[in-house]
């Protein structure tokens, strides 16, 4: 870090006040998107779900698929209106919408009026990550931003954090509406914010709030301003154009298997703990039928909400370190291409710890939080390089519509692990034996990362940028 504050000392640092400001979007994205997994048990027993347990995992499921498909269908659009609009609009645009979305929840009391209030979050909350990887590639020469990225990634850890240290408490006091309103009009504090200090870098410069030496420390990559130059004047590239890359469909593959592994962990994570903890609490009482005492007295319980932020608090520190180790093996004389691909093998190896989820749950409960603290670690490390391989590999004018490409596959295959997890879990549950679901889900979880990354280095042997 000595060399960055060192460059940082000699061109300035505005940009990364930019990254600060998409740092805080991407928290409040993914405060909003947490919610209704916290809320979960409580939605159920209020009857939102349905009446049967097991139903209500089916239906829980079809709400979370509703937020899925949405966001699928969002993100494909998103990037191309940021292309087309700017990314300062473009950003504030989607931040208002799924601001209003996020409260919307609070008037949703049954399956499909949350069903609906879910797609409207997920369609609005799709805008984030082509607007960000937008404005970091706008912002940010090549060599740092893997680095920018995994830190306005780790956003998406904090909003993690932030939610079940107080979303939970929200709900017990005020109620579970109060939980969606409140969240929500944090959102829109930021829209202040965003109007007040964003800008083109071309624009900064121009109003003397940005130095010479930064503006051109920005747009130090030669072959990035080779392309911009040629492309003046030229019209956008069509979705059609982008499809026919195979740097597009190695990006679209990456995301389809690994994004729907993040969407599991956040929209079950907290049940699988509470399972837990119900599975516990059971067997003990069996044991001790003269047992008198509360839930929290029984060994191996565990405060599942502290758990939760346990598992994203470790997870923000994955996504920084995520963007640091390519940059450091670039520092240390390694090729470019060479040190994002080995970067993305060793993030790669890591979530297989998850497959001993289940078998560890059974020993103590924690051991089953730690190997899925280190996956969700290992996701936000690999999340930060396979979005910085877009600008490895795109020009900047095509960022955020690859970007939303690649999203859309996300929330697709998002839809598929939701249904899966739902009709296993229901079918595991009616039997009494829900760890067996967990169990099996657990083993798609660790290993889908590693086949992501063949199948990535089979079409792309080497990131570089292509020409349109």
């Amino acid at each position: 870090m000595s060399k960055l504050n060192e460059i940082n000392e000699q061109v300035g640092k505005y940009r990364w006040t930019i990254c600060s400001l998409v740092f805080f979007a991407t928290t409040v994205n993914y405060l909003d998107r947490n919610v209704l997994g916290l809320l979960k048990p409580v939605l159920s027993a209020d009857g939102v779900f349905g009446p049967d347990k097991a139903s209500q995992e089916l239906n829980y499921s079809t709400v979370v698929i509703c937020f899925q498909l949405a966001y699928a269908i969002g993100m494909v659009l998103a990037g191309r209106l940021i292309d087309w609009v700017g990314t300062k609009a473009g950003y504030a645009y989607s931040l208002i919408g799924w601001s209003v979305a996020a409260i919307g929840h609070a008037f949703g009391h049954h399956t499909w009026s949350f069903g609906f209030w879910r797609a409207a979050l997920g369609f609005t909350e799709s805008g984030n990550f082509p607007a960000a990887n937008k404005t970091i590639a706008e912002w940010f020469p090549k060599k740092e931003r893997a680095l920018a990225t995994g830190l306005y990634n780790s956003g998406a850890n904090v909003g993690a954090v932030i939610a079940p240290l107080s979303v939970p408490y929200i709900a017990e006091w005020w109620g579970w509406e109060w939980a969606f309103i409140l969240t929500g009009v944090v959102g829109l504090i930021w829209i202040y914010f965003w109007y007040t200090m964003y800008d083109s870098p071309a624009a900064k410069l121009k109003k003397g709030q940005l130095s010479q030496a930064e503006y051109d420390f920005i747009h130090s990559d030669k072959d990035e301003q080779a392309e911009e130059a040629a492309a003046t004047n030229q019209p956008k590239a069509s979705w059609g154009r982008l499809l026919t890359f195979r740097q597009t469909w190695a990006f679209v593959i990456g995301k389809f298997l690994t994004d729907p592994i993040w969407w599991f962990y956040m929209f079950w994570l907290p049940a699988f703990l509470n399972e837990e903890n119900a599975r516990k609490v059971a067997a003990f009482k069996s044991a001790n039928p003269a047992f008198a005492g509360v839930a929290s007295e029984v060994p191996g319980y565990i405060s599942w909400t502290f758990a939760v932020a346990v598992v994203y608090t470790i997870a923000t520190f994955g996504s920084i370190f995520g963007g640091w180790l390519p940059k450091h093996f670039v520092n240390g004389g390694m090729d470019p291409n060479k040190a994002r691909k080995l970067s993305m093998f060793i993030f790669s190896l890591f979530p297989l710890t998850v497959l001993a989820a289940s078998r560890l749950g059974e020993i103590n409960t924690w051991l089953a939080v730690g190997t899925i603290a280190i996956a969700c670690s290992a996701h936000q490390a690999w999340s930060a390089n396979i979005f910085t391989t877009v600008s490895d590999m795109f020009p900047k004018r095509t960022i955020a519509s690859v970007t939303g490409i690649g999203g859309m596959a996300g929330g697709l295959g998002g839809i598929l692990i939701a249904r899966a997890a739902g009709v296993l879990l229901a079918h595991y549950t009616s039997i009494g034996k829900v760890e067996l679901g967990y169990g099996i889900l657990f083993v798609v979880c660790g290993s889908a990362y590693i086949v992501a990354w063949v199948l990535m280095h089979l079409l792309v042997p080497k990131f570089k940028q292509i020409q349109l």
